[in-house]
């Protein structure tokens, strides 16, 4: 396997830093593009399990750092250092992200690409899709041969947990915050996954916004209309160990497979993993081969 490391910018001129992991021929014609979730970054060891996998059949594996890499974080932006990361970012600017990260693989002489998310890169993948079909994007679209969604979160039962296990109230310094008008202030919230969170983020996934939040499990007649509108093949996966939903896996992977109505779906859940699937990125990885290798 090769790494490359890859510098590039969004169109909105921000600086990003990816690895491209290609095959020893360097002849692959399809590649993955992975997006990672809160507070995370592009070196993680399931990054480099799925990459040799894939590599060593001919399919590329492309990782980068999105604007919400780590938890609070200097980007450059216009020639000039912002401050981003996930306590600090918002979901709808990922559309420059990962539009701008499928140009550069369309650059390179990328046939075929597959939007891989993990956690919140999952929602970011289906909400950039769907952003493509309402601009009617069909060059980019037509290119996107399949979206891979590892544990997808509700976004709303997410800050709902938050909430439960941060030991200061978050809920309420947001709206004194918010009134404040003083946006940007990060608050403390001492809980495991999200230690800190700015007022602007937490109130944008703490809030109900469909725009964002297009998994909500727990809603008995939710339709799933901006995951039914992936028209390639999907393919999801959740671990059934301290994952990030509020149902059983099986119940949930049930409930998927009635609701998402494609036939071209690939949706389970990895026994003994966890939302990060640390332990079980082998099996991760050859379910995400097998799934691609089908797809026409």
């Amino acid at each position: 396997m090769r790494v490359e490391k890859i510098f590039f910018n969004t169109e909105d001129n921000v600086e990003l830093f990816g690895l491209l992991h290609t095959s020893e021929s360097k002849n692959d014609k399809e590649v993955v593009i992975a997006i990672h979730g809160m507070g995370s970054n592009c070196f993680k060891q399931r990054d480099d399990i799925i990459a040799q996998k894939l590599t060593s059949n001919n399919i590329s594996y492309f990782s980068f750092n999105n604007r919400g890499f780590g938890l609070v974080n200097k980007i450059t932006k216009d020639g000039s250092g912002i401050l981003q990361g996930t306590a600090f970012e918002d979901v709808k600017d990922s559309y420059y992200d990962i539009v701008s990260a499928i140009k550069l693989m369309i650059s390179k002489g990328y046939e075929k690409i597959h939007l891989q998310g993990h956690s919140l890169g999952s929602t970011k993948s289906v909400y950039v899709y769907n952003k493509l079909l309402q601009n009617n994007e069909t060059e980019i679209l037509n290119k996107i041969s399949s979206v891979i969604l590892l544990s997808l979160v509700d976004l709303t039962s997410v800050m709902q947990f938050l909430v439960k296990n941060a030991d200061v109230d978050v809920v309420k310094i947001a709206k004194e915050k918010e009134i404040e008008k003083n946006l940007n202030y990060i608050i403390d919230c001492k809980a495991s996954f999200l230690p800190l969170v700015s007022v602007q983020t937490f109130l944008t996934y703490y809030r109900d916004n469909e725009e964002i939040d297009f998994a909500k499990y727990q809603e008995k007649d939710y339709e799933f209309k901006k995951l039914n509108n992936i028209k390639v093949p999907l393919f999801m996966r959740w671990g059934n160990v301290n994952e990030i939903i509020n149902l059983p896996a099986n119940e949930l992977v049930d409930l998927m497979n009635e609701k998402i109505l494609s036939n071209k779906k690939d949706i389970n859940f990895i026994d003994g993993a966890t939302h990060n699937y640390r332990g079980k990125e082998e099996i991760l990885a050859e379910e995400i081969l097998k799934f691609i290798q089908n797809v026409d």
